[in-house]
């Protein structure tokens, strides 16, 4: 890819990336991948019984202090590829099977990203992010996406500020997300109960956040009609989380109960709710190059 300056996520660096990493992300204009999988632990619409074509890319535009994927999001880890091989990749995946193309951490790549989409794919296209976007660059996508599966991680500033260096993350997820579902609309399922097409919104339960969990599925409630909504239960002690906040441990069945309780006073029935068994690393994939 031709070296460009940057201001594609809500960090604008307007640094130059060409061959080597560079910016918040410090990633080149290349995408580089640790993982192309079919993968069947995604919610069940997604993964089906056939799997998702999940394209895990490394490096990200956050620094959540907890991710489950921390050597590719913090460490770097993976291979680089051109724009073409890319391609080709989504082609592998479905020849495999996949369901969907499963865009895994895609915001800082959204450049190459959108040059290997051109002429469409046969299958839907799955944006999988932390939700930290920027409205002008999800433009680009529309019409290239056909299901939006972002995180809604924070709505109180200080959280995204301690646990992921951004403390304008709900400034910037909120109006992103509205985008997001601008574009692909409610949740369509095909004759075989998978998504075709919209939105299905993430949320992962964190030890000690009650009340920000519920206000974040308020806020579900009051401005995403239609969207589903995905409530998570896997947090694990990961990355470098000893001693901040409560963050050490791992999620109560009171604190569990609490957020699935308010899910329902809320009337937010579409969608799934994670069982607390879920906190166990064999969900965490091996990052091995796989498919790379």
């Amino acid at each position: 890819m031709t070296p460009y300056i940057c201001s594609d996520c809500p960090r604008a660096c307007e640094v130059l990336r060409g061959e080597t990493g560079s910016g918040f992300c410090r990633m080149g204009a290349e995408p580089v991948l640790a993982r192309a999988a079919l993968h069947f632990d995604e919610e069940p619409v997604i993964s089906g019984t056939k799997g998702s074509g999940a394209v895990f890319f490394s490096g990200c535009a956050l620094r959540c202090r907890f991710c489950q994927n921390y050597p590719i999001s913090h460490d770097g880890f993976g291979r680089r590829v051109s724009v073409e091989r890319l391609r080709e990749i989504y082609f592998e995946l479905i020849d495999q099977g996949a369901l969907n193309i499963n865009l895994v951490n895609p915001t800082h790549f959204a450049r190459a990203i959108l040059e290997s989409l051109e002429g469409g794919l046969p299958v839907p296209v799955v944006w999988n992010s932390g939700g930290y976007e920027n409205v002008e660059t999800l433009r680009r996508f529309e019409g290239k996406v056909q299901v939006y599966l972002p995180d809604l991680k924070y709505i109180f500033p200080d959280s995204g500020r301690k646990y992921s260096a951004a403390r304008d993350y709900f400034d910037q997820a909120g109006p992103a997300l509205r985008e997001m579902l601008r574009q692909v609309g409610p949740v369509e399922l095909d004759g075989d109960g998978i998504i075709r097409r919209g939105m299905i919104v993430r949320h992962l339960i964190l030890p000690g956040c009650v009340e920000e969990s519920k206000a974040i599925l308020d806020w579900i409630a009051e401005n995403l009609p239609g969207a589903w909504v995905s409530l998570m239960a896997q947090y694990l002690p990961f990355g470098s989380v000893a001693g901040l906040d409560q963050l050490d441990r791992r999620l109560n069945q009171e604190e569990y109960n609490a957020v699935v309780d308010h899910l329902l006073e809320l009337g937010l029935e579409d969608g799934f709710v994670q069982e607390l068994s879920s906190s166990d690393e064999k969900y965490i994939p091996a990052f091995d190059l796989t498919g790379v």
